[in-house]
């Protein structure tokens, strides 16, 4: 590695010392003899000076004959008058002596230009600093963790068994790079971690690095650009050279989204975009190392649809790795890794824990291992138990109860048939997901009362009978208030939006009404890791108005229909919807088994008309 320069006041103290020894050098070289001062006074009796210069402290001048020495010309230093006479009467040789003030002399001008320079240093550092890194916008701001740094193993990453496989074959390319190409194969030069936030992304980039004992690079893909341009292209030159410096090694781009993002979308179509610079620096370097020197450049995204194709070609980032939600088994590999680190209640069994959260993110478990174990810590318990943990995922899930909220005595009753009508609907319907919980008491921002559902297993798909199904629960509350209370409220606002969303989705992307046919008129707009399958985002419209008034007549058929269904389920089940509200209202809160108690067994159901 090259030696940087970097300033060192030693080097202007020695310069500044040479100087003074060559000008002393050349003064005593150039034939200037220094005599005492009564040597001076004989030559001058004796008519032997020529022409004299005199100072407050020297004399100097030229003899008319040159000194035994050769030296015409001298110097001596002055004696007081009065002092030089009465030193004569006794035949004594004296000359002047000045107090020597070189040290003096030298400090006057080295502590001040020290003390210059040392400001100027301090001032251009904070102006750095203040601007952003102003004297180093160009170099790169990545973390460098050395291997004694990186201690994330493969083993500290659960719920990813298939992501961990890939990168395994990065692992051993990075141990042995040579070996590994020895049948004229090369290893990818970039992967692509793919997968919804929390998932383990930079996780998994660091136990690469830890099995490979390798340094490891990181830097966030927004760290490139900064408001000069220029300066994030000069930092993805600098951090590549840094890390073939060090190499094998592994750079790791985190929210690749950032800087990758493809070009030409939202801009005016202009080429000298700081971010297209940027990304334009990042493809010729992509192209330029050669991956059998052991350079591995790792990326992570949550939107890999709009990243720029180029980054995505062969020869760029050859590998996709998707790092997708853990099923059951994985959530149970994640909750045992983080339950490692707390003191659990004996049979509190981690595969309970997984039936409770379906669509819960590595992050998330973590999150609701820490809120468990708040919870357990706050009740003054001696170790986390189940219950801490079903009553961190309602926090999380609805938020934190609102105690403090106080509804008046109707507002309570509208709540409380309203999250009745939600839980009767779904125990009464085949297929639902079971009632775990129904409570009064406002969580969160919003919500004055809950109902949640527990899902017993993971779903990757619903028939167009099950969308029926769930719409139905979805409109239970508002059908209890209607068949209750004659009226409507706005508490259904969220339920309303949600079943919209599933009936166009229905009708313009699943095809499932004969009217519009087996066609998808729409397409999801946001990413394909979004957490909810069923919400479309707004978008352009490619169909006519015809079509699109059809669409609208048909969504509205759907919800209709789903609500028609959902009022005669529940006016067949009138009783136990009195009967379950009032102990509601009395309770607060009610469980599965308090509420199948309540539940008596209702008759058979017509199912649901088709779409």
């Amino acid at each position: 590695m090259k030696p940087h320069a970097r300033f060192n006041l030693g080097y202007w103290i020695a310069a500044f010392l040479g100087v003074l020894l060559i000008q002393y050098y050349l003064a005593a070289h150039q034939g200037v003899a220094p005599i005492p001062y009564s040597r001076f006074e004989q030559l001058l009796h004796e008519g032997k000076v020529s022409e004299i210069g005199i100072s407050d402290r020297f004399i100097q001048g030229r003899l008319k004959e040159p000194l035994p020495g050769g030296e015409t010309r001298f110097t001596t230093t002055r004696v007081e008058p009065d002092f030089a006479q009465e030193l004569q009467k006794y035949n004594v040789q004296y000359t002047g002596q000045i107090e020597s003030t070189f040290l003096r002399d030298l400090l006057s001008w080295i502590v001040p230009m020290a003390l210059f320079i040392g400001i100027w240093m301090f001032m251009l550092r904070r102006i750095g600093r203040g601007m952003g890194g102003l004297m180093q916008v160009g170099r790169s701001k990545a973390k460098i963790y050395v291997e004694n740094d990186t201690r994330v193993r493969f083993d500290d990453v659960a719920g990813v068994d298939e992501a961990k496989d890939e990168l395994r074959e990065v692992v051993d390319f990075l141990r042995a790079p040579k070996e590994y190409g020895r049948l004229g194969g090369r290893m990818p030069k970039g992967v692509l971690l793919v997968g919804p936030p929390g998932t383990g992304k930079t996780l998994l980039a660091k136990a690469v690095a830890g099995e490979a004992r390798v340094p490891f690079f990181s830097i966030s893909g927004s760290e490139f650009v900064e408001m000069f341009v220029g300066v994030g292209a000069a930092r993805v030159r600098d951090l590549f050279a840094q890390a073939r410096e060090k190499a094998p090694a592994i750079i790791f781009i985190d929210e690749l989204d950032a800087m990758g993002r493809a070009r030409g979308v939202g801009g005016l179509g202009g080429g000298n975009d700081e971010k297209e610079q940027t990304l334009n620096q990042l493809l010729v370097e992509l192209d330029g190392f050669d991956s059998s020197t052991g350079l591995v450049l790792l990326a992570a995204t949550n939107r890999p649809e709009i990243l720029d194709p180029a980054l995505l070609r062969a020869g760029r980032f050859d590998r996709q790795v998707l790092v997708d939600r853990p099923d059951r088994k994985g959530r149970i590999e994640v909750l045992k890794v983080h339950m490692r680190k707390v003191q659990l209640e004996p049979g509190t069994d981690p595969e309970k824990v997984a039936a409770l959260t379906p669509g819960f993110t590595g992050a998330d478990l973590a999150n609701l291992v820490n809120e468990a174990a708040l919870l357990a810590t706050r009740r003054q318990a001696q170790a986390v138990s189940l219950a801490d943990f079903n009553n961190a995922v309602e926090r999380i899930v609805a938020g934190l109860e609102k105690r403090n909220r106080l509804l008046n005595p109707r507002e309570r009753e509208i709540v409380a048939y309203h999250e009745m009508g939600h839980a009767l609907v779904a125990l009464a319907t085949p297929g639902a997901d079971p009632v775990h919980k129904v409570s009064i008491i406002p969580r969160g921002v919003g919500a004055l009362g809950y109902t949640i559902q527990r899902p017993t297993e993971d779903r990757f798909l619903m028939t167009q009978q099950e969308l029926e199904n769930k719409m139905a629960v979805l409109l239970g509350g508002r059908a209890a208030e209607w068949i209750v209370f004659g009226h409507l409220s706005t508490g259904a606002a969220d339920d309303l939006a949600r079943v919209t969303d599933i009936a166009r989705s229905m009708v313009t992307r699943y095809g499932m009404t004969q009217r519009i046919g087996h066609v998808s008129l729409e397409k999801d707009s946001r990413s394909f890791l979004s957490p909810n399958p069923l919400a479309g985002g707004a978008q352009e419209r490619a169909y006519s108005d015809e079509t699109a008034a059809a669409v609208d007549e048909e969504v509205h058929g759907i919800i209709q229909r789903a609500f028609e269904h959902t009022l005669a389920m529940l006016k067949e089940r009138r009783e136990a919807l009195e009967r379950t509200a009032h102990a509601l209202l009395e309770r607060e809160t009610l469980d599965e088994a308090q509420l199948r108690a309540l539940v008596e067994p209702a008759p058979a159901h017509a199912s649901a008309p088709g779409a």
